[in-house]
């Protein structure tokens, strides 16, 4: 077996090794969450965070985290619309920041000093790509400044691979109904996120940056996920003004 294989194969050893969480989600989004712990455990890190991304960086969705902590950081990139894991989606190149305030503050004005607050000290994302094909990020989390060893970055990789093919063989699954995976479901919550931006540029009568920016401010000075606030706006239970953040 050659070391790409040996690797591969040991991810996902360690994947399987992982205990399932109490409520762990089935087929794919469950696999993800014990990529997330086990690959927490292996580096070690603080946290391990995976997200689905889109081109125009309005419809990502957290799929899978090693914590709530890890849910939350994940999340605060959509709330923001910055961070390390829409980089590297964004560049298809991995985004390694080793001291978060010296050198992400001028990047993520908004993100580092908030990631900071949640005891981040360093971040490291990876792009979830496969040829032409991207579907998102993989974001590791540490509480403690300092570059990942050639020995981890190497692991990482491996594990965003393996992430990526969970994915991959995820959604052709779903597409043929061999599966009870709950993709869909992340899928359902972006698409919410689209249906809430159009209602708040029509309500508001701005364009379709400035209610993402709304819908955005809104998630972040409320402390929620944006996807609970696209769900609230939808139903009526939110109805965001000129005055409102």
């Amino acid at each position: 077996m050659d070391d790409h294989a040996s690797r591969f194969a040991r991810a996902n050893r360690l994947i399987d090794d992982e205990p399932p969480a109490v409520h762990e989600a089935p087929g794919a989004i469950g696999r993800l969450e014990r990529l997330c712990s086990a690959l927490s455990r292996a580096l070690p890190a603080t946290g391990v965070g995976v997200s689905m991304l889109t081109d125009d960086n309005y419809g990502g969705a957290t799929i899978a985290a090693s914590g709530p902590s890890s849910r939350r950081l994940e999340e605060l990139q959509f709330s923001l619309g910055e961070g390390p894991g829409i980089d590297a989606f964004a560049s298809r190149r991995p985004v390694l920041v080793a001291d978060l305030l010296a050198h992400g503050s001028s990047r993520w004005p908004g993100y580092a000093p908030a990631a900071h607050d949640q005891a981040v000290r360093a971040v490291f994302a990876f792009p979830l790509q496969v040829g032409a094909a991207r579907a998102g990020a993989m974001d590791v989390y540490r509480d403690r400044p300092g570059p990942l060893s050639g020995r981890a970055l190497t692991q990482a990789f491996t594990f965003a691979e393996v992430a990526m093919d969970v994915l991959v063989e995820g959604q052709n699954g779903a597409e043929d109904g061999t599966t009870t995976m709950d993709l869909d479901d992340v899928l359902a919550n972006r698409l919410e996120v689209y249906q809430a931006q159009g209602m708040v540029m029509v309500d508001l009568g701005v364009s379709i940056d400035e209610a993402m920016a709304r819908i955005r401010g809104h998630s972040f000075a409320s402390g929620r996920y944006i996807s609970d606030v696209a769900t609230d706006i939808i139903s009526g239970r939110i109805r965001l003004d000129r005055d409102m953040p």
